[in-house]
């Protein structure tokens, strides 16, 4: 078993590093997490670029733990306009690839996952959206809630329910749905704990009409093209607080540096460091472990549900102790906008706790390899 990166992979996640140290710097990440602005003027430098490469899911895994290490907000904000890209790419039809993914991998378009509402986040099949086929075209009702992207992607990979099933988790289905269509809006959600760089937004749809040909897949099988999603999609969030934490240790071990070598700190502090590096060690091997599954065609959830939950977590110790040993020169600092973009690892795809049930439930079962 082989526990180091390719050559390749090596190269790319230095060029990726080196954009991130060039163009996120302190000054613009303060601005935009002050602001709660899309950067967009630096997407667009990294896709004119064209150091991000979207074609091989190891870059993609490289890049989203290298950006954010340097600073989350800016780093998911140059990730998240693919967001969703893997539903259309797995069970789209080639006329829905050719009108929508070539746009997106060209930088042109912006995408989002409208799956969370009002009072169905965790709780996926708790949906309460509605898909009425009338004709050629589907009728859409209801509301999304926390949709990234949702004040500035072209279009979205949206959950409805298309009939009433006894099981909740039957009877949606997915759909494509333009921000031009008549009767969709979004509305911006400003004061966020962290990531404020990231463009978060409530959807409303009244009558929408979406064409029979942006129905995703099969009707009734949305459930399970969500969670395929899910599957792929928390390894990635794992690389982003595996990031994260990265970030914040790095920056506590140049602060706490200043005046002179680690070893002259209190053993107290030098415990923390200790455990804060090992926890770090012990996300990345879970990350790319998970990761390693899923790119194998052999995704194990019990594993990914491990990664996601243990990685969020670790971010979030990893800033609560970078925070205590650091005092005031972390509160002042970048540290603290970290400390804030922990948080949200435990949150968005899939709360610890949704994880934890995950894995409890592959334990009973004898599923996790």
């Amino acid at each position: 078993m082989n526990f180091e990166l390719d050559e390749n992979l090596l190269n790319f996640r230095k060029k990726i590093e080196e954009f991130a140290k060039r163009e996120f710097t302190e000054d613009l990440a303060s601005k935009y997490d002050e602001q709660e602005h899309y950067p967009e003027d630096v997407f667009t430098k990294m896709m004119s670029e064209g150091i991000f490469d979207y074609t091989n899911p190891w870059n993609i895994l490289m890049a989203t733990e290298a950006l954010c290490k340097y600073d989350a907000g800016m780093g998911i904000s140059m990730l998240v306009p693919f967001f969703g890209n893997e539903v259309i790419a797995l069970f789209g039809n080639d006329e829905q690839k050719k009108k929508y993914l070539s746009r997106v991998f060209a930088g042109k378009a912006k995408m989002g996952l409208a799956v969370t509402e009002p009072g169905g986040g965790s709780d996926v099949a708790n949906i309460k959206t509605t898909a009425v086929k009338e004709g050629d075209h589907y009728v859409l009702n209801g509301s999304k809630m926390f949709i990234t992207n949702g004040d500035i992607a072209d279009f979205f990979v949206l959950l409805a329910r298309t009939s009433q099933e006894k099981k909740k988790h039957h009877g949606m289905s997915v759909f494509i749905v333009e921000r031009d269509f008549e009767g969709f809006r979004s509305n911006k959600i400003k004061g966020k704990l962290g990531v404020r760089a990231t463009d978060t937004a409530e959807l409303t749809l009244e009558n929408v009409k979406v064409p029979e040909e942006n129905l995703v897949g099969e009707p009734g099988r949305g459930f399970y093209y969500i969670m395929t999603f899910f599957d792929i999609s928390r390894a990635y969030v794992a690389a982003q607080a595996l990031g994260i934490a990265e970030g914040i240790l790095e920056r506590t071990l140049s602060i706490l540096q200043k005046d002179g070598p680690l070893t002259s700190q209190p053993e107290r502090v030098q415990f923390t460091i200790a455990d804060m590096a090992t926890r770090i060690e012990a996300t990345k091997l879970l990350t790319y472990e998970a990761a390693s599954y899923i790119f194998n065609f052999n995704p194990n959830p019990a594993v990914t549900s491990m990664a996601k939950a243990y990685a969020a977590e670790t971010a979030v110790y990893v800033s609560r102790k970078a925070m205590e040993v650091t005092g005031i020169d972390g509160l002042t600092s970048s540290i603290e906008r970290s400390f804030r973009d922990a948080k949200i690892m435990e949150i968005w795809e899939g709360t610890s706790e949704i994880e934890k049930l995950v894995i409890a439930r592959m334990l009973k079962t004898g599923d996790v390899q």
